[in-house]
């Protein structure tokens, strides 16, 4: 891990250019995963993704969303697990949406696709997805949050779900959100760092 103090020279930027490789198993899936340094947790799977994998039931059939995708961990291991499915992976990072359609072409894997949107801004599906799935930024504000889950709950079929893992310092405003939007909440785990949380569309 870099710190501070750290500096590089001129030689040192076109290793820094190339595209960083991660070997990983999330859902009982090996993937290649190339990444890049600007994109989240590049080095490795961050912690909050790997809990997230230990509670996640996917079927074969689903039609799921990765919201905020990154460059793809959880949607290309969730389509994986939906080879009669898709999966829709959506994120506002240009580098991100890329980084996910090459890294599905280089597992691959055909029932995903990556495509730009700021949260459900180009996503345009009512009473489309399965199951809807997202590591929620820590740094995401609480109003930005607040129109992802009613923007959730019309994108998701009726007893379909939503699953976040998010810090532990938002579960208590995850919590309360999913029981205004969607009636329920149940908390799946929480962690040292993390909580994972789910609702239903019912």
């Amino acid at each position: 891990m870099y710190n501070k103090c750290d500096m590089f020279t001129r030689e040192d930027i076109p290793k820094l250019k190339q595209d960083l490789s991660i070997q990983t198993t999330l859902l009982g899936h090996d993937l290649t995963l190339n990444t890049r340094w600007g994109v989240f947790s590049p080095r490795a799977i961050d912690e909050g993704t790997l809990l997230l994998m230990k509670y996640l039931n996917i079927n074969e059939h689903d039609k799921c969303l990765d919201l905020g995708c990154g460059y793809g961990p959880i949607g290309l291991s969730v389509a994986k697990s939906c080879p009669k499915g898709e999966v829709h992976m959506v994120d506002k990072d240009f580098v991100a949406v890329e980084l996910s359609n090459n890294n599905a072409r280089l597992n691959y894997i055909d029932n995903a696709e990556a495509y730009l949107s700021d949260a459900f801004l180009s996503v345009n599906k009512d009473n489309y997805f399965d199951q809807i799935i997202s590591n929620v930024p820590a740094k995401v504000g609480r109003e930005q949050l607040s129109i992802i889950l009613y923007d959730a709950y019309d994108a998701l079929k009726p007893g379909g779900k939503i699953t976040f893992v998010t810090i532990n310092g938002l579960r208590n405003f995850i919590k309360d959100n999913f029981k205004s939007v969607f009636g329920n909440y149940k908390k799946l785990k929480q962690g040292q760092k993390y909580t994972i949380s789910q609702a239903i569309k019912q």
